[in-house]
């Protein structure tokens, strides 16, 4: 196989690693910016390599609906297609089946979505998902999943896990490819003992990468952290480990302690786009903040991205406040480094043995976002997509 994962060293859980592809090499514990449809939303191929990111995201549904798989083949394959030329993993868009509520509707055929653009209805079966992934030519394709709300009670999550274990079976089949890695999802909720049943079954098909799915969906992050050691636990030691959709930083640390490899999400860029900003202290409001007003000196002192190298916070508050393009981008820039650098500093500590301390000081001085409202926007974002 194209594709290889090797450990290159380990403190406990943690671990570090080097996932080569054809599209080249993620040392890791590594962190997937999200092209959505194609693009990392604000910023270009270039400031993704200048930030540091290794591979992207691409969303099968959405550039389905957009685009479509014959033409991403056609344009080269979606790290060609996307002007990026990096390792890519696509999702199947088992996601978006949760994220849509009534406009998808889930059998044990497949998923009927309807569109978010013109209301037409589409079919992915598991078969139909890898065929779209193949033609997308990404280096990482995922297996069609079911994923739930953690408040979903026992015999749902269960109904959903034994799908998701008949559809991996079915995506097992059909994948021939060679230049492309299947990973297989492990759900059961927030259910120690479903958890385990799924990582059984999942692994049992010997997949070259497992992924930890149906996580930071609405649960307290001490369940998501709790089920995460947990399911991470039951995977083989030498492939890599894919934990769905969490990049808060602190997320980042506690989950690497927890023996994760990779993860995604669009929080960095989203939060960005709304003047949020990462720093060692937690993450501050440019926009809102009266005393960024005229401030001189970067938004965080030691950061080399190109926002801090070049413009001081007081440019940025101004950007923002008179809404200005140009601040979504050195924003976003700001907040992809940080991210990035905040993998680096931890691979660098697993690889020094000192990777326990670094996670204890990195959270000590971090401040996190309040749980409440956390939740509450989270619950807000599911509501928006489900309305679309």
């Amino acid at each position: 196989m194209a594709i290889t994962f090797q450990l290159t060293a380990t403190e406990g859980p943690a671990r570090a690693g080097l996932f080569t592809t054809p599209h080249g090499d993620v040392p890791t514990p590594a962190f997937m910016p999200v092209a959505t449809q194609g693009s990392v939303k604000g910023v270009s191929p270039d400031d993704l390599r200048g930030v540091g990111a290794t591979m992207v995201l691409g969303n099968t549904y959405h550039l389905y609906l957009r685009t479509g798989p014959a033409l991403v083949r056609q344009m080269g394959g979606l790290a060609a297609f996307m002007g990026w030329g990096g390792p890519t993993l696509t999702d199947s868009g088992g996601f978006q089946a949760y994220s849509l509520g009534p406009n998808a509707k889930i059998t044990n055929d497949g998923v009927l979505f309807q569109s978010v653009i013109d209301g037409s209805r589409h079919f992915f079966s598991p078969e139909i998902a890898v065929a779209h992934q193949e033609a997308m030519g990404a280096d990482i394709i995922m297996a069609l999943d079911q994923c739930l709300h953690y408040s979903q009670d026992r015999e749902a999550v269960r109904v959903a896990m034994e799908r998701t274990h008949r559809w991996a079976g079915r995506c097992k089949a059909v994948h021939h490819s060679e230049e492309q890695a299947l990973f297989g999802i492990v759900q059961g909720g927030v259910f120690p003992e479903l958890r385990e049943e799924s990582a059984g079954a999942i692994t049992s098909l010997d997949f070259p990468g497992y992924a930890i799915g149906g996580l930071s969906v609405g649960e307290p992050k001490a369940v998501m952290y709790s089920i995460t050691g947990l399911t991470a636990g039951m995977l083989p030691g030498d492939r890599p480990r894919y934990l769905m959709g969490v990049g808060s930083p602190e997320d980042l640390v506690e989950c690497v302690s927890r023996g994760i490899d990779l993860f995604d999400c669009a929080l960095p860029t989203r939060v960005a786009r709304n003047g949020g900003l990462f720093t060692r202290r937690g993450r501050v409001d440019v926009m809102t903040v009266a005393l960024f007003r005229g401030r001189e000196g970067p938004v965080e002192e030691g950061c080399d991205c190109y926002a801090c190298s070049n413009f001081s916070v007081g440019y940025l508050h101004h950007l923002f406040r008179a809404k200005e393009l140009l601040a979504l981008r050195l924003a976003s820039i700001h907040n992809l480094r940080f991210i990035a650098r905040l993998m680096e500093g931890m691979r660098e500590a697993i690889t020094e043995g000192r990777f326990a301390a670094f996670a204890r000081e990195f959270l000590a001085s971090y401040r996190t976002a309040n749980e409440t409202e956390r939740l509450r926007q989270v619950g807000k974002r599911v509501a928006r997509a489900r309305v679309l």
